[in-house]
């Protein structure tokens, strides 16, 4: 991809337009209107139409309209592609000058965006609604977002954040955000089953029960350590005198059961997640569930951007639905 400094477009350096033709696109340069000059300008930069109109936060359908009917306008073709890359053409570049000197001349802002500060549980923010944070980025290239892992000491981690979702052991979302929020939402029960990786195990010899994990290594993610709701399985791995590994990475835990042939403790809904795992619902009788919990902060509830963000985590978990049931 081809990238174009707007206020060096790649004109060769003996060219110089001639004066009369210059009077002329600067004044175009005046008659656009000043948010397809912005248009214009970034796709230059860009030198992508899909990443200019991710840029703007627009469709990219709507972008290359803008532009058709600006090409219209000036009654010149503006770009043009070399390879996969595109370049102003003779007249875009000319357009592009004066357009950059003009808004020299204006000094137009930059539009500032609201920093979203969002907090996630790590095994929500891993499993369930990091695919579609990063598909709303890839559509919003102009959104400011910071995003706070957060694991059970949700009071020390997540402070003053505008979202927060975390994982609670009861029916109630004690403890929670230690800042005023909104009425929390539930928003989906997790079941906890210990999993292990398809191919470490058939069928027939799988374990069913705790005697039968003699024959294997126990993995834990070491934030699941104090976390009351799953004490049945947190008291095996406490009498474990060997093959056991704590781990403070979620990530590496899951990697531990997917290649090492390691046996841990997963939400239920990971065999959709993952395919090559499989529950094994048998070993423990005991049920083990914890709540997910959705706030968001008091004092900025009514802020579109955040209202943003809410609605596509709402929907995410709507959409993944049949992984809760």
């Amino acid at each position: 991809m081809a990238f174009l400094e707007p206020s060096a477009p790649q004109v060769p350096s003996s060219y110089r337009a001639p004066a009369e033709g210059r009077s002329r696109w600067l004044a175009l340069a005046h008659e656009i209107d000043p948010e397809v000059a912005r248009y214009f300008l970034v796709s230059a930069r860009c030198g992508c139409f899909m990443q200019a109109a991710r840029s703007l936060n627009i469709k990219a359908t709507l972008l290359r309209k803008r532009l058709a009917q600006l090409e219209e306008h000036v009654r010149h073709s503006l770009f043009s592609y070399q390879g996969n890359g595109l370049v102003l053409s003779r007249d875009g570049q000319q357009l592009h000058a004066q357009l950059i000197a003009l808004a020299h001349e204006r000094r137009l802002p930059v539009t500032e965006q609201p920093l979203i500060r969002l907090a996630v549980a790590e095994p929500i923010l891993h499993d369930i609604l990091g695919r579609d944070l990063i598909a709303l980025l890839r559509r919003n290239a102009s959104v400011r977002l910071e995003i706070i892992s957060i694991d059970s000491q949700l009071s020390q981690q997540a402070v003053d954040v505008d979202v927060v979702l975390w994982l609670s052991d009861a029916d109630d979302p004690v403890p929670g955000p230690s800042f005023a929020t909104e009425p929390p939402q539930a928003l989906a029960r997790l079941h906890y089953v210990p999993h292990i990786a398809k191919r470490y195990s058939r069928l027939t010899t799988r374990p069913d029960s705790l005697e039968d994990l003699d024959d294997y290594m126990l993995v834990q993610w070491q934030p699941d350590a104090q976390v009351g709701a799953l004490r049945a399985w947190n008291h095996v791995v406490e009498q474990r005198l060997a093959a056991v590994v704590q781990v403070h990475a979620y990530s590496l835990m899951l990697e531990m059961i997917r290649c090492g042939a390691c046996i841990g403790l997963l939400p239920h809904y990971m065999s959709s997640f993952d395919r090559g795992l499989v529950a094994l619902p048998g070993l423990l009788t005991e049920s083990m569930q914890r709540q997910v919990w959705l706030a968001v902060n008091a004092q900025v509830a009514d802020r579109e951007a955040v209202r943003m963000i809410v609605a596509l985590i709402v929907g995410t978990f709507e959409g993944r639905r049949e992984w809760f049931d």
